[in-house]
């Protein structure tokens, strides 16, 4: 840009940044305003959190709502959480004081009120969740171009996390059915913290358009990051009672190195990997400092608390001048702004370097260091565990997922889906609800030119309608059209419906009439459970209205809910653990405790031999396999052997994906085993060679709507989308 991008903002802009006494703008903000000044071509902005990339969007952007007003909405924002777009519609309206452009936000938890003012007067910005966009596009299909007809942009937060879900191909097909209903593209701007494939993002993000996407190469200061990492031993759970177990909670050595680390900053957020995590930690936590007379100063953060209680945790953490520690899981992953955090901690292993990412950038904001220290925990061992039970598999996925970031700033790519076959159910269904009865041949042009179903046949799309009449879901009228079936009707008019990740069917819990949150399934009455770090104890349960009523009591008790992350952990994660269990390198931010542990684990390897063979034997006709590939070709490799090995006998077949594979032969054969699997690569095995009916259960639950998709179509989809045969047969190559 040849000249200094302040004086081409709008009057307002520069007052505010006046008014905050800004130096200069940064590099992002001066590249986002070249970008939308003086070109037509989307724009990416990936840089480190906290640089400025929402400000460098909005400031040119708005500055051009400003110089040319739109007649409709002209900017729509899409966010993957409440929690961010009310964080940015605080952020916005603060920047637009002064200005005569609205901000408006629409998801689940704003009033209706505020959503009937803006539907009379359209204008400005809108933030929006995708399911609330969904519900638009159902619902309003006839004002649709009277709220969006002279849209400008659309701006997609944290892109990195819309990208390779359903819920972004989502998103993809509601603006390519936007853009239909306009009748024009809008540009798009997207952000991101966290993207190691910037082809692949600005491909997603210009996905159904012929337009160019610019990502300006910024150069941002490296920040100084300080990292620990602890190792514990912790008790095999056993039978005993539970307050028995309570009270070895206070004298843990794990626990009270969480407590006291956690205290020793103003600010803390720990990071855990499930609901159950926070939930458990927090009450541990208010114990051990309810028996030391220590302030209480401890919340709770995720999706079944109920909105007070999440926003008050985020208030706790704003609040400069108390100090607040809170548990959450993914839901403070994201760019909420809670001020100056000092410290992150992470709970076990943060298990892709995308998301050790956005923790670590959590902390160190203001020019400060940002700091994250891991804390794991292994149960005792007794000394007769097998080889494979030895190793502390999540100790070195944490130190592999830390030095490819340190190392080579790498970040695990995007994986891509070709047959998403229960978004195209739901993009078929939202289609006829929105336009109401359509031709075989019309509803196939509608759906299936949308982005993310560019691979799906034809012949596929053919089976899945016959499917749907079959089960009534859609039904033909006799002029030969498609229009949403009696039994899809009730799918399709029920709020659920909007969302295409798996609903929880969880009962909301209420402590008179204040609502504490939601769990999956209750106790029964007089019984305890846990809910936002705290113990409560149940009143009644109304089966019919789903609700449990509960008052709170003291003391600790296990937590309700399973840990369902599907994280698909990446082979370079893999092969970094490997190298971590082999060389002689001790790594800084070890703790006593980790340090020794993997120098234990480096010992045990070698000893044996793990380091020079990818098959162990383990005693009698059991045997141990270490891939070192990740969670795609490890699958893959484990129903070769299944289906593909028979002439080797196996009796038993176990693991833990993705690090080992344990199985049990009926003949003694270690040679036998390596030469099978070697020849494995030469066969020439089809993705569909390794799926059976008898997958289908458990198939059926990856997805939402996988329960109304062809079961031959669920299997395909499973085969080619989540098997890897091209790099299991790479690792074959190189096995030894």
């Amino acid at each position: 840009m040849n000249e200094n991008p302040f004086h081409k903002l709008a009057p307002f802009i520069q007052e505010y940044i006046y008014t905050h006494a800004w130096s200069e703008l940064r590099a992002v903000q001066v590249e986002a305003c070249r970008v939308i000044f003086e070109t037509d071509a989307d724009l990416l902005l990936a840089t480190g959190t906290a640089s400025g990339k929402t400000e460098a969007a909005f400031l040119p952007v708005l500055t051009s709502l400003h110089n040319d007003p739109p007649a409709t909405i002209g900017v729509l924002y899409i966010g993957p959480t409440k929690a961010l777009i009310n964080d940015q519609f605080i952020r916005l309206n603060d920047l637009l004081k002064e200005a005569d452009i609205p901000v408006w936000h629409w998801h689940g938890d704003v009033s209706q009120s505020s959503k009937n003012q803006l539907m009379k007067s359209p204008k400005g910005v809108l933030q929006i969740t995708p399911e609330s966009m969904e519900s638009l596009l159902i619902n309003k299909g006839t004002q649709l171009v009277r709220m969006f007809g002279d849209l400008r942009f659309i701006v997609i937060d944290e892109v990195h996390v819309f990208m390779g879900s359903d819920r972004g191909r989502q998103v993809l097909c509601q603006l390519q059915r936007l853009a239909r209903f306009i009748r024009t593209q809008p540009r798009r701007i997207g952000l991101s913290a966290t993207l190691g494939d910037y082809t692949q993002a600005e491909n997603w993000l210009k996905s159904g358009t012929d337009r160019s996407v610019v990502t300006p190469k910024v150069e941002v200061k490296q920040q100084t990051i300080r990292l620990a990492v602890e190792h514990f031993f912790v008790p095999k759970p056993n039978s005993a009672k539970e307050e028995s177990k309570e009270n070895a909670d206070f004298d843990h050595p794990y626990f009270k190195y969480i407590f006291e680390t956690s205290r020793a900053r103003k600010k803390c957020l720990i990071f855990a990997n499930s609901r159950g995590e926070t939930e458990s930690v927090i009450a541990t936590m208010r114990q051990i400092a309810e028996v030391q007379q220590a302030a209480d100063i401890y919340h709770v953060h995720h999706g079944s608390i109920a909105t007070p209680l999440r926003e008050a945790a985020e208030d706790a953490m704003r609040d400069s001048d108390k100090p607040a520690i809170t548990a959450a899981t993914v839901t403070l992953e994201l760019g909420i702004d809670l001020g100056q955090l000092d410290r992150v901690l992470q709970l076990g292993t943060p298990l892709t370097v995308s998301s050790f990412l956005q923790r670590l950038g959590r902390s160190g904001r203001r020019g400060q260091p940002s700091e994250m220290w891991c804390v794991h925990d292994e149960e005792e061992r007794t000394g007769k565990e097998l080889i494979h039970d030895q190793i502390p598999w999540r100790l070195l996925h944490c130190i592999a997922v830390i030095q490819l970031y340190l190392e080579e700033r790498w970040i695990e790519p995007i994986r891509s889906v070709g047959y998403p076959f229960s978004l195209l159910y739901h993009q078929t269904m939202s289609t006829l609800a929105s336009l109401g009865e359509l031709s075989p041949a019309a509803l196939a042009q509608r759906v299936l030119t949308l982005p993310p179903f560019s691979q799906v046949s034809e012949d596929d799309y053919r089976e899945l309608l016959q499917h749907l009449i079959e089960i009534q879901h859609i039904q033909q009228t006799d002029e030969r059209g498609f229009i949403v079936g009696l039994v899809g009707e009730q799918i399709v008019r029920n709020f659920r419906f909007y969302a295409v990740f798996p609903d929880s069917d969880e009962f909301s819990v209420k402590n008179e009439s204040k609502e504490i949150g939601s769990i999956t399934a209750p106790p029964p009455v007089g019984e305890r459970f846990a809910l936002a770090g705290r113990t409560w104890e149940v009143l009644d349960i109304d089966l019919k209205r789903k609700v449990v009523y509960a008052k709170r009591i003291r003391g600790k008790v296990p937590v309700s809910w399973a840990n369902l992350n599907g994280d698909n952990i990446h082979t370079k994660i893999l092969q970094r653990m490997r190298t971590a269990l082999f060389e002689d390198v001790e790594y800084a931010y070890l703790q006593t405790g980790a340090r020794t542990r993997l120098k234990e684990a480096r010992w045990l390897a070698r000893h044996a031999a793990i380091d020079k063979h990818n098959v162990v034997a383990l005693g009698g006709n059991s045997y141990c396999l270490f891939p070192w590939t990740g969670s795609s070709p490890y699958e893959t490799l484990r129903r070769c052997l299944r289906f593909a090995c028979k002439s080797l006998g196996i009796v038993n077949l176990d693991g833990y994906s993705p690090y080992f594979i344990t199985l049990k032969v009926d003949n003694d054969g270690l040679d036998e085993i390596n030469r099978s699997i070697t020849a494995l690569s030469s066969k020439h095995i089809r993705p569909d060679d390794l799926v059976s009916p008898a997958d289908l259960p458990n198939i059926i639950l990856l997805e939402k709507y996988n329960q109304f998709v062809p079961d031959n179509l669920l299997l395909k989809g499973f085969a080619h989308d989540h098997l890897d045969v091209v790099e299991m047969e790479q690792l074959l190559r190189n096995w030894h």
